[in-house]
């Protein structure tokens, strides 16, 4: 919400010496959250003055239409002769009124003007657009025409109030009081200790019977209803300056007349209004809920079909407006236009003013995607009281502006209620915010927001009709609170029970991430939505499971509605942003939640306030929602190490990603076991398998390897792009948990070397488990050092792998005798399960 200081001061009495950046503070003290303070003009030098076009000639022989001015100033240039200037816009003629800038000023952006020679004329100042004042955009896209009767040599800065500080203000959603003059106004003068001089306190004529007929059929979705009838408004009436400056400085474009008078009102007052072309409208106004598959072109020329929760304003042919959001093109007000026959437009509108059901005019318009200024406050609260102030208000500013006449006729349909009234403790705000406040602070803090307070001990308060978010106890202590002032309260920083620190989980999970950190890989958190689609990107077969996802209700982008079963497309979006970007180098990683939907989900059920949950209604919550378990991935892509001096160095591959699940392995205390697999986004021949051994039953926790070319191709990754994704919980249950210190041997390490001749499809890791087991509790380690292949030596299809086997007792020194053997042993049996032989 912006908030111009100028039009704040017509309800409180500020005074002169207070700035935008006072006020700012006072406010944000009181619990309002002002962005910023917006300095208009700040920069902008005179003179800038009224002129009167005089003359115009064209200047020809230039690729755009260019114009040679004479403009009468006054005696604003000293002389009082006609100011020549050079011009190439094209909405304005001879005897205009319009705004020059002569030389010597300066305007926003620090732009200064002087005398100039161009297109063959010198130009001493310039014919001003609203766009180069810094004024906003006032839908001429052009030269501001003034009004005929402004006078020549006028001071422009002053007419159109260019200088001013205005308030940016971050509404929150409980507080829709605030989305207008009137309710930052309030705000303000509590904060300041100020009467408010209320522009919703204004006469208002008593409803009758021969007002413009209306029906409303949906109470629940329309509790209030005035409409009021305004006849014979000039049709060329146009919006003073004043109103359009109003309108421009809190974000809005002048339109027409009748169109700025309802937003004006409803920026003042926060009521929204519509007008509706009277001639158009057919019979009576009436308020109910869209037949199923209606249609309505809206003003902004959409064709739209309503669902049967949508609340419309309908005449007799049908739905003339989308109630609370927007209204409709068959009823909209006509803009001046001039024929032979004279100016013809609408002079007959009828004025709307209504309160409509929040939740109603929230879910309409984000069904129909369609956020109005009017739906904004709806859905957060309209004071139901002020309608027929703002219709009055509204009927006033049109008879004034475009000589009408009001009608004597007043509807009002008003849906019986009673005031909402909360029994509060007198003490409660003191033991909310541990605080003695005492009763006459709490009865004189809750008086200025607006509610009517009885009673000593327990307080009866009558809660105000602008203040809808206030629905209980704890609402009204939140209320003298933040009046009292958030940076009077105590800070108290709570005592931690000694002994305690991180659970074993959360360490694990930090060493994870350490030791990723520290193999060079920077840690990439992303968003946890997904779309459905990118799972045909990265390849998943139709049955995958990770193709079961749980979807939002209501997601911050269509786009994306559903949560994620794996951390890769967030990371390789992040790989494919930052290698767009020139890093093409890129190691990533990240730990994170997916979700997993249940065989069989539930409904939540709704937890009490009051009280501690117990154990029973806690773990039916958690049985409601979707399992969570923690995932590591990795991503990389270019150069693993960087070429120097040192060497060439050498670009990241699929082993890569492997030692990566192996780093993570070591931090858990489990133990991984690499194979050859075939999933997903991976290629088939360059892709491990990482599994783990539990309970006596091995259980595959992820994949690591090269991405498959088509993945790659689909989601625009580099090529040879590599991943690795483990499930962290599963390794977790693996491991031991126990920190182990690495033995060390007072005794001599025995290596034996052997070469294994074997097919060329046999995977190296099978070779090496046969090679583990077959030399029994004597082996320390075994390492592959060589892949050799060669057909002339090897014969075809057939390949040579080399490893070393280092041997070691805990007791003694082995004998050459007992490494032998240990030695055959292996051979033995990697012979018998994969076919190997000894090389030569």
């Amino acid at each position: 919400m912006r908030v111009p200081l100028s039009w704040l001061r017509e309800y409180v009495d500020l005074p002169a010496t207070e700035t935008g950046r006072d006020v700012q503070a006072k406010l944000i003290s009181a619990g309002l959250e002002v962005e910023t303070v917006e300095q208009l003009g700040a920069d902008l030098k005179g003179p800038l003055v009224v002129g009167q076009v005089l003359t115009i000639e064209e200047l020809e022989g230039f690729k755009k239409p260019i114009r040679f001015c004479t403009v009468d100033v006054g005696q604003a240039n000293g002389t009082g002769e006609p100011q020549e200037i050079v011009c190439g816009a094209r909405n304005f003629q001879v005897g205009d009124k319009v705004v020059v800038v002569l030389p010597g000023a300066t305007l926003p952006g620090g732009f200064s003007i002087a005398a100039r020679k161009t297109y063959g004329k010198t130009s001493h100042g310039m014919i001003c657009s609203s766009d180069e004042l810094g004024m906003g955009d006032d839908g001429t896209h052009g030269i501001i025409v003034l009004p005929p009767e402004t006078e020549v040599g006028k001071d422009a800065i002053e007419l159109l109030e260019l200088v001013d500080e205005v308030l940016d203000i971050a509404v929150t959603a409980n507080r829709g009081d605030c989305l207008s003059i009137r309710g930052v106004a309030r705000e303000t003068a509590i904060a300041y200790g100020l009467p408010l001089r209320d522009p919703a306190l204004i006469d208002v004529p008593a409803p009758n019977a021969y007002g413009y007929p209306v029906q409303v059929t949906d109470p629940f979705g329309c509790d209030r209803f005035t409409a009021r009838t305004v006849t014979g408004l000039r049709p060329e009436a146009r919006s003073p300056i004043w109103l359009q400056r109003r309108l421009q400085k809190v974000g809005m474009r002048p339109i027409s007349l009748a169109v700025d008078v309802t937003n004006y009102v409803m920026m003042e007052l926060g009521q929204p209004l519509h007008a509706y072309d009277r001639s158009l409208v057919q019979g009576t106004i009436g308020v109910r809920r869209a037949q199923e598959g209606e249609k309505l072109v809206t003003l902004d020329g959409v064709e739209r079909t309503l669902h049967a929760e949508d609340l419309v304003i309908t005449d007799e042919r049908g739905p003339i407006g989308l109630a609370g959001v927007m209204g409709g093109a068959n009823t909209e007000i006509a803009d001046h236009e001039v024929t032979e026959d004279g100016v013809n437009g609408t002079s007959d509108v009828v004025i709307e003013a209504a309160h409509f059901d929040a939740v109603s005019i929230a879910r309409t318009a984000r069904r129909h995607k369609l956020l109005s200024e009017a739906s904004r406050r709806f859905e957060r609260g309209v004071d139901p009281q002020a309608a027929a102030a703002a219709a009055q208000r509204t009927v006033d500013l049109l008879v004034l502006l475009a000589g009408g006449t009001a009608e004597a006729g007043v509807t009002e349909i008003i849906a019986p209620s009673a005031p909402h009234t909360i029994t509060l403790p007198a003490g409660h705000p003191d033991k909310v915010a541990g605080v003695d406040y005492g009763r006459e602070t709490v009865v004189r803090r809750l008086q200025q927001v607006g509610c009517d307070v009885y009673g000593q001990d327990e307080l009866l308060v009558t809660v105000p009709s602008w203040r809808p978010d206030l629905v209980d106890p704890n609402d009204l202590a939140e209320e003298v609170i933040r009046l009292e002032g958030y940076e009077n309260l105590p800070s108290t920083l709570p005592k931690l029970p000694s002994g305690r620190g991180l659970t074993h989980r959360q360490r694990l999970h930090r060493r994870v991430g350490r030791a990723l950190a520290g193999a060079g890989y920077v840690e990439a958190p992303n968003y946890p939505f997904v779309s459905e689609q990118v799972f045909d990107q990265l390849g998943l077969e139709a049955d995958d499971p990770a193709r079961r996802v749980v979807k939002l209700v209501n997601p911050l982008s269509d786009e994306e509605p559903a949560l994620r079963t794996t951390l890769l497309p967030g990371l390789l979006g992040a790989l494919r942003r930052n290698d767009g970007r020139g890093s093409h180098d890129l190691a990533l990683f990240e730990t994170g939640l997916v979700f997993l939907p249940r065989e069989e989900s539930h409904g939540a059920t709704h937890l009490p306030v009051d009280r501690r949950p117990t154990d029973e209604e806690i773990a039916a919550l958690n049985a409601a929602l979707p399992e969570q378990p923690r995932h590591v991935a990795v991503v990389l892509a270019g150069a693993r190490e960087q070429a120097g001096w040192w060497g060439k160095g050498r670009p990241a591959d699929w082993a890569d990603a492997v030692e990566a699940a192996r780093t993570v392995a070591r931090e858990a205390g489990a133990e991984l076991i690499v194979r050859k697999g075939q999933y997903g986004p991976w290629h088939p021949g360059r892709c491990a398998e990482l599994v783990v051994a539990a309970d006596g039953a091995e259980r595959v926790v992820g994949h690591a390897g090269e991405l498959h070319p088509r993945v790659l191709k689909a989601l625009g990754l580099p090529e040879r792009t590599c991943a690795m994704e483990l499930d962290l919980d599963a390794l977790e249950a693996a491991g031991d948990g126990v920190p182990q210190a690495p033995g060390i041997s007072t005794f001599p390490v025995a290596t034996q070397d052997v070469a294994l001749v074997v097919d060329k499809p046999v995977p190296a890791v099978e070779v090496e488990a046969a090679l583990r087991e077959g030399a029994g509790e004597l082996l320390e380690s075994i390492r592959l050092f060589d892949v050799y292949e060669n057909a002339e030596q090897l014969g075809e299809g057939r390949k040579s792998l080399a490893y070393a086997l280092r041997f070691r007792a805990a007791d003694r020194t082995l004998t050459v005798d007992e490494a032998s053997a240990a030695r055959d042993a292996a051979v033995a049996l990697a012979g018998e399960r994969t076919g190997a032989v000894l090389r030569g």
